[in-house]
């Protein structure tokens, strides 16, 4: 059951008990805090590292006698792995073992991932992105270059220095490298791909970034509950910009009407995107209600994500249902306005997020980080939007931020953004 160190000791706590856990590994910084979070029936053994905290060595344990393998199935439970928990109490999806290798195997072989590739990564490894770049590099043979903590200038110092070829991670990465001085005078000449995930990225920051790496940016698309990504691109495919590319062998996948999920729509019409396959989750742990609502009879599951997928297969995100805004009566699709923002010369990161409004429900308010040394205006803002979305699109608030809340892995948390910051500046109404 893997736990982010950034989690706090509550949320490991809950994580603990939720999944029953007979033993924590930890390092000795956090074990009073963990042991303090955990409920009275929850007596887990405590195995430390690096520290002094009370319970059995991780050295020893590391050194002691070696566990005789036990015959498993393909089919038998591997890990538990919690999501979010960004709209309630996280959820343990029960992962099983072929999943693991179907999204490793296929990961490490649709990105033409070899021995000889030297990969940088500060992806956090108990996400399943990051927990696929680790157990793709044994099945592979990579050497991997490991960021306890991401830094954009010591990344782009090390991709020269260790000749990394494949730098992976989620857009707030490439925003901060992008936006580094140190850019100009990197060496990234060894690289021949990078891949970004967890978040949608705006074409306009794709191409820049392939522009200022010169090399291909590989989008994929996953989740929790799929084991890693489950759809990408190939370094030997047409690039298609703005999408995250064609399902991994063996992975069915279909988009449902929003209204009626037993309905398939036409291509390129949006719908939830439905997947069906090795690579899904058993169901959650010790939540039967979850689950049934997860499924349908026939065995699809309901990502919860908006998407569309063309005649020659390959699928685009738009959105996640949840973050959907509804401003009377019409559907907005936040991603789409961040698109349409992230192409303004000034704008480095943006976010839309919904504000509650009396007379339209919600509108869109955007959150924006300008680029170090550049000045923009609401109105400016605005403008540029109005030239590319209609207007009921039109975000009505502005707010220039000097940063975005983001999630322990990387994904900039929109919904936080509209709960975090006061409702004022309200622009003329469109």
């Amino acid at each position: 059951v893997p736990a982010n160190i950034l989690l706090s000791s509550e949320e490991v706590g809950y994580i603990a008990a939720d999944s029953s856990a007979s033993a924590i590994i930890c390092s000795g910084d956090r074990h009073d805090a963990v042991v303090a979070s955990l409920a009275d029936e929850v007596d887990p053994v405590m195995i430390v590292k690096d520290g002094n905290g009370s319970g059995v060595d991780f050295a020893q344990v590391a050194q002691g006698p070696s566990i005789e393998p036990r015959p498993t199935s393909p089919e038998d439970l591997f890990t538990i792995a919690y999501t979010s928990g960004t709209t309630g109490q996280p959820k343990g999806a029960m992962t099983r073992q072929r999943a693991v290798f179907d999204s490793v195997a296929m990961t490490a072989t649709i990105h033409v991932r070899h021995s000889s590739d030297r990969i940088l990564t500060a992806l956090p490894f108990p996400h399943v992105y990051g927990n696929v770049v680790l157990n793709a590099a044994f099945l592979a043979g990579y050497t991997l270059f490991v960021m306890q903590r991401f830094d954009p200038v010591r990344a782009l110092a090390m991709i020269g220095e260790h000749r990394v070829t494949l730098f992976e991670g989620v857009p707030t990465m490439f925003y901060q490298m992008l936006q580094c001085p140190e850019l100009g005078n990197a060496d990234l000449s060894s690289l021949t791909r990078c891949t970004v995930g967890g978040q949608t990225m705006p074409t306009a920051s794709i191409l820049e970034a392939e522009r200022r790496f010169e090399c291909p940016l590989l989008e994929l698309w996953g989740m929790t509950e799929l084991a890693g990504p489950a759809t990408s691109h190939s370094p030997y495919w047409p690039a298609h910009h703005g999408s995250i590319g064609l399902p991994f062998p063996g992975t069915e996948v279909r988009i449902a009407n929003m209204e009626d999920a037993g309905k398939i729509v036409s291509a390129g019409t949006a719908g939830e995107l439905q997947v069906r396959g090795s690579l899904v989750t058993m169901g959650y742990w010790n939540n039967p209600e979850a689950t049934k609502a997860a499924f349908n009879k026939e065995g699809w599951f309901s990502t919860g994500d908006i998407a569309t997928q063309d005649k020659d297969g390959y699928l685009t995100i738009v959105d996640r249902r949840k973050d959907m805004i509804i401003t009377a009566g019409y559907n907005i699709y936040p991603a789409e306005l961040e698109q349409v923002i992230a192409r303004h010369p000034s704008v480095a990161m943006v976010a839309v997020a919904p504000v509650s409004d009396a007379e339209k429900g919600e509108i869109a308010k955007a959150y924006i980080v300008l680029r170090a040394g550049h000045v923009s205006t609401e109105t400016e803002i605005v403008a540029h939007c109005r030239e590319h979305l209609a207007s009921y699109k039109v975000p009505r608030l502005i707010a220039f931020v000097d940063d975005l809340p983001k999630t322990s892995t990387g994904k900039i948390m929109r919904r936080a953004l509209a709960r975090s910051e006061p409702n004022t500046a309200l622009m003329e109404r469109i």
